[in-house]
């Protein structure tokens, strides 16, 4: 998920967030987990892969997400919804990738100012509406960071072996803002709108998985709202059923 920024608070850390030890637990620190933040790749001019080793982490479903709080020594904190990237398989580990967000509290932070051994707070896994757990044919629909949960059930999918087939259609303006470029194999076929072909995703790019025989989609949504309209209507106008269309959007 993209951070949404507050619209009614602008807001300067007084002092650097999250410094290992400084973290104060609150009131709902029985749900909040330690994290320390282990590496940090860069995916794209704007986008970052920050992993983080959560100890007691108690496994997800490709597709879900978490709440990420970061509190400044003032007691100020932000938290912020974030998609989780990485399989479920990968045991005390997990996975965020991030755009950076103009004046974003959170995102700002992280891309910015966090070096690999701070710590920050975790609360999650949560919601299963938009979770795969690999049992089903699934369709995948992203642009832009929409992809992060979407490269989780990639991932998952490929680290089980699962038979369940797998299309991954993933929107970008260019090569260079495709987050996971290098990762994505032939269950993936990239569409960028200022390169190549210069459109959007349009039906014809979807319609070979809606031929004669073809699989019962559970179709999976992810990116703005403007995107999820549009990939949404698609689906429906190649005959996928609406009860088996899941959205994600952010803003």
């Amino acid at each position: 998920m993209t951070e949404t920024v507050p619209q009614t608070t602008t807001f300067t850390p007084p002092t650097r967030f999250a410094v290992p030890g400084r973290i104060a637990a609150g009131q709902g620190a029985a749900l909040w987990q330690r994290a320390v933040l282990t590496e940090i790749r860069r995916e794209t001019a704007n986008a970052s892969t920050f992993r983080f080793a959560v100890p007691g982490w108690q496994g997800h479903l490709p597709g879900q997400h978490l709440m990420l709080r970061l509190t400044a020594e003032d007691g100020y904190s932000a938290q912020r919804h974030y998609s989780l990237a990485s399989a479920p398989d990968d045991s005390g580990h997990i996975e965020l990738t991030l755009d950076h967000v103009v004046d974003g509290e959170v995102s700002g932070f992280l891309h910015t100012e966090a070096r690999v051994g701070d710590e920050v707070e975790m609360r999650g896994p949560l919601s299963g509406f938009f979770a795969w757990p690999g049992d089903r044919p699934a369709l995948l629909l992203g642009a832009g960071s929409g992809v992060v949960p979407l490269m989780s059930m990639i991932r998952h999918h490929r680290q089980r072996q699962l038979a369940a087939p797998l299309r991954l259609f993933v929107s970008a303006r260019t090569r260079a803002d495709l987050i996971y470029a290098d990762e994505y194999g032939a269950e993936t076929t990239p569409v960028l709108t200022r390169e190549g072909e210069h459109r959007r995703l349009a039906a014809d790019h979807l319609a070979p998985c809606f031929t004669e025989g073809a699989p019962q989609w559970e179709a999976y949504v992810c990116g703005s709202n403007s995107f999820a309209e549009h990939a949404s209507q698609l689906l429906v106008g190649l005959g996928q059923p609406v009860d088996r269309i899941r959205i994600e959007r952010f803003g």
